[in-house]
């Protein structure tokens, strides 16, 4: 099979990307035209469509992008690792954990300001990500069985401990509306500053997950052959789970549980330009990002003006895609 060239593909996706910025930003309560919003951008609008476009719209879509990139990431980064293709941050319970650490920062961590929820949301993801390897792994392989019950059970034990604190924190009463957001998916972006923090966490990471790109090849062989490659096979696999708990980290911080953008957009990738991870990686968080801004604008049109959180939106594209994964692979597993 012929596969496009990077180049092309990579120009190609970023168009997409930029399109589906334009349109999500056009439409909302007020319907702004794509051509007017173009303007806006380039400082030539309508002064008021320009407040708007900048003050809300344009950070809102751009974490949609960054929440997008950064899933879709970790899941190439995941599946490359375990070399499993149902691995996912929310399948796996990585997101949940950053979850959970999210909803600690929100209680617990004043003292570190604007980095209080990014930092206590990566230690989440961090100590979920390798409890589910850990429990996963059988011998050297990691059956996609015990993945998913690992996966389901830690989810579960976390949002038992977020209802804990839910309960028992008065603090989590006054703020509700944010809980509810980390908890269904809802792209939650207060300022430029926290964009920008979580801009500078996602592009870090992901240019980690591109230098170790040759190395996750070199895994889909088998931990020995990796060795004999010359890969530092368990300096590789921290490297990789903390790249991914980041990740993860990131987008909880931003949208809270979003569900299967790093399933779905891995899979689109590898059909197209093959599964080598210095290909696969880069278009994967490109092809997230264009994913999750069309997922975000569907969420605010779909039942207007009631807005969806877009985590129910990516639910409903993403399960059925999972289900079909995993009939496909059926043959393949010991269920």
């Amino acid at each position: 099979m012929t596969r496009v060239p990077l180049a092309i593909a990579l120009a190609a996706l970023a168009a997409v990307v930029c399109l589906a910025i334009v349109f999500g930003i056009a439409y909302g309560a007020v319907a702004i035209p794509p051509d007017r919003v173009v303007a806006s951008l380039a400082g030539r609008g309508d002064p008021t469509e320009t407040a708007i476009i900048l003050g809300l719209r344009l950070p809102r879509v751009l974490g949609a992008g960054l929440v997008g990139a950064a899933l879709a990431g970790a899941g190439a980064l995941l599946q490359g690792l375990l070399r499993n293709p149902l691995a996912d941050p929310y399948v796996l319970g990585t997101s949940a954990g950053g979850a959970l650490g999210a909803v600690v920062g929100l209680l617990f961590g004043g003292a570190l300001g604007l980095f209080a929820v990014p930092a206590l949301a990566f230690a989440g993801a961090l100590l979920s990500v390798v409890l589910v390897w850990r429990l996963a792994r059988v011998g050297a392989e990691t059956p996609v069985v015990t993945l998913l019950l690992a996966g389901v059970v830690l989810s579960a034990v976390a949002g038992s401990l977020i209802t804990l604190l839910e309960v028992a924190g008065d603090r989590l009463q006054l703020r509700l509306s944010t809980l509810l957001g980390l908890l269904v998916g809802g792209v939650s972006v207060i300022s430029w500053a926290q964009l920008a923090v979580a801009a500078v966490l996602v592009g870090a990471a992901l240019a980690v997950a591109i230098a170790v790109a040759h190395r996750l090849d070199a895994f889909s062989l088998g931990d020995d052959v990796a060795a004999t490659l010359g890969v530092d096979v368990e300096g590789t696999k921290r490297l990789v789970l903390a790249t991914s708990a980041l990740l993860a980290a990131a987008a909880v911080s931003l949208a809270g549980l979003v569900g299967f953008v790093g399933l779905v957009a891995p899979h689109l990738v590898r059909a197209v330009l093959g599964p080598g991870h210095a290909r696969l990686i880069p278009a994967a968080a490109l092809t997230g990002a264009a994913f999750l801004v069309a997922a975000d604008l569907l969420a605010r049109i779909a039942l207007a003006p009631t807005e969806l959180p877009v985590g129910v939106v990516t639910g409903l594209i993403g399960g059925p895609f999972f289900f079909a994964l995993l009939w496909r692979h059926r043959a393949g597993y010991r269920l």
